[in-house]
């Protein structure tokens, strides 16, 4: 396991940016209206690369008491992409990161127990979906 789930975690980054390699429509997105605190585009290109490098460490030194939780997260994270960006669903893929962020929630409690440097280095990741989760809501709202 301890193996595994950071293997997991680098195939759910590809499965997730494959959703943009085949977007059905570019000009989808960039008509939509969004919130005014949405970052550029490149931003999520640096911060997530930041984001999986992390959860690769901490599903390695965590991988036994994570590995349940974690899974899933990986599934509804690497869905949430398609979802959004390929079946353009932005309703769908708020609940999809709602769960999302569940989640983690308890994967986040489970770690402040195990280890506070697991726990400070994985909080990162938690607060981006919940930025995340706000700009899909925003999405969902104005349109």
């Amino acid at each position: 396991m301890k193996y595994l789930l950071p293997a997991l975690v680098v195939a759910t980054s590809v499965i997730g940016s494959l959703a943009n390699v085949f977007i059905s429509s570019d000009s989808w997105y960039f008509e939509l209206i969004k919130s005014p605190l949405n970052p550029p585009s490149y931003i999520f290109g640096i911060v997530w690369p930041i984001l999986y490098l992390m959860m690769v460490f901490v599903s390695f030194r965590a991988a036994e008491l994570i590995w349940k939780l974690f899974i899933p997260q990986l599934v509804l994270n690497a869905a949430w992409s398609w979802i959004f960006f390929y079946f353009q669903a932005p309703l769908l893929a708020l609940v999809n990161i709602s769960a999302l962020i569940f989640l983690n929630l308890k994967i986040l409690g489970l770690l402040k127990h195990e280890s506070k440097v697991l726990y400070w280095l994985y909080l990162p990741y938690l607060i981006w979906l919940s930025f995340a989760a706000f700009l899909n809501a925003s999405i969902v709202f104005l349109n």
